[in-house]
């Protein structure tokens, strides 16, 4: 059995379309029209148990209303769901039960408590004995570094450690799966990073099956064997990371501030984006050249400043939606 599996799945969202004018009003009230949006559009596709998967898109592809569905926060229109077995539709108490979710942006922890008295609190909704929830505690502290913090009220944690304390709190009923949802968001690098080390652990010591939404490419590259991507409610990329690194996630942007105008034409694995003299703007293909052989042309003692990164997402997306390579 897989850890999830979704067939043929469709979500539409009705709205009300309004005329205007007098009459307009008339018929909004005793005929009301309205249009159909296709959020999902017959998607399907499986994650084994233990895999990290990355179910990314742009904003406004389906991504949020699959999740929704998936953890039964919303009912498909058409198709088939089962997550560890269960219908998220007809047995979403037991369904919670099963999974964790974390969501970047919203808070489940109360935030007058401290971590420690939030996590005795959410074992025992779940009806977890309380020495069970102690020893618990004990381990996941050591596995997330939560004891320099754990006994401070919530409001006072940096966001870091609260994304840190949102993760533990979701995991205190050992879930089969966890849902992330931008995990890393607002946060420095040096957390963002240590965020994925702690979720590569998790992953690999307790078996945990991760789904994983995020705008942030790092994210992804970093935790994910796997990526799905969708685009306008439908699955247009179901390949492994390595595939998707090759074809992709090799183009990095190089961006440079020069004391002088320097002179960079387009050559083989480096396209000239943007030139204003003083700044450049360059595509790299790290598969034809290296990012050092780029700087080595711009002459290092003339960079004043300089910048890498990888390509925004959606274009990776816009980019595979049109075929590209």
């Amino acid at each position: 059995m897989n850890a999830i599996e979704v067939k043929n799945l469709n979500k539409e969202f009705k709205t009300r379309v309004k005329e205007k004018g007098f009459k307009g009003n008339i018929k909004n009230i005793f005929k009301p029209k309205y249009k159909v949006k296709k959020a999902v559009n017959n998607i399907s596709f499986s994650v084994e148990k233990g895999e990290v998967v990355a179910f990314i898109g742009p904003n406004g592809a389906g991504k949020s209303t699959t999740t929704k569905m998936l953890t039964g926060i919303l009912y498909p229109s058409s198709g088939d769901v089962s997550v560890m077995g269960i219908n998220p539709v007809k047995e979403r108490k037991r369904l919670s039960y099963e999974i964790g979710t974390v969501f970047g942006q919203k808070e489940q922890l109360w935030v007058h408590l401290t971590p420690y008295d939030n996590f005795k609190f959410f074992g025992a909704i779940y009806d977890i004995p309380a020495k069970v929830v102690e020893k618990k505690i004990e381990e996941f502290n050591e596995i997330f570094e939560l004891q320099d913090f754990i006994n401070i009220p919530v409001r006072n944690l940096s966001l870091g450690q609260r994304i840190r304390c949102e993760i533990v709190a979701s995991l205190i009923h050992e879930p089969k799966i966890l849902f992330l949802d931008e995990p890393t968001i607002g946060l420095d690098p040096v957390v963002k990073e240590n965020i994925r080390v702690l979720i590569k652990r998790l992953n690999k010591e307790k078996k945990t099956t991760i789904f994983l939404t995020s705008h942030d490419v790092g994210d992804i590259e970093k935790l994910c064997k796997r990526v799905i991507i969708v685009n306008d409610g439908k699955i247009v990329l179901d390949d492994t990371m390595e595939n998707l690194k090759y074809h992709y996630l090799n183009k990095k942007i190089v961006e440079v501030k020069m004391k002088e105008q320097v002179n960079l034409d387009d050559e083989d694995g480096i396209v000239i984006l943007k030139d204003k003299g003083y700044n450049l703007k360059i595509e790299v293909d790290t598969t034809k050249r290296d990012i050092s052989d780029v700087i080595n042309l711009l002459d290092t003692d003339k960079i004043i400043d300089i910048n890498i990164s990888n390509i925004p997402l959606e274009d990776i997306i816009s980019s595979i939606y049109k075929g590209d390579k």
